[in-house]
């Protein structure tokens, strides 16, 4: 189905582009789309969304990014909230870092083929 649609895509492009009765339709549709977008109602919505966007990030992103940062320090400390915690010690593929352990050692230097 996927393929079906890109094809379709493909050959709708290929008509606007390669003839001269498509690159006037082309032509029709990108003055129709910029008429909408210079449209004040329009670009009212826009500054809305974007002062929104900015709202949200200034009230949400100093949480965010200490969420971020507590992720990555337990995700180094090896107890990171998504690895199971029944799982042992020597089964524990992640290196202690802070204890010292190489992050990457010459086992895992070499590729390797799965």
């Amino acid at each position: 189905m996927k393929g079906k649609v890109v094809f379709a895509v493909g050959v709708g492009l290929g008509y606007v582009l390669g003839t001269r009765a498509g690159r006037g339709q082309f032509e029709k549709i990108k003055g129709w789309a910029n008429d909408v977008w210079q449209d004040p109602r329009v670009q009212g919505y826009v500054q809305d969304v974007e002062s929104q966007a900015t709202a949200f990030a200034k009230q949400q992103g100093v949480a965010l990014k200490d969420k971020a940062v507590d992720a990555a320090k337990a995700a180094v400390a090896g107890n990171a909230p998504w690895r199971s915690s029944t799982t042992a010690e020597a089964d524990d593929p992640a290196p202690d870092v802070l204890a010292g352990e190489p992050i990457i050692d010459a086992d895992d230097a070499r590729y390797r083929t799965p």
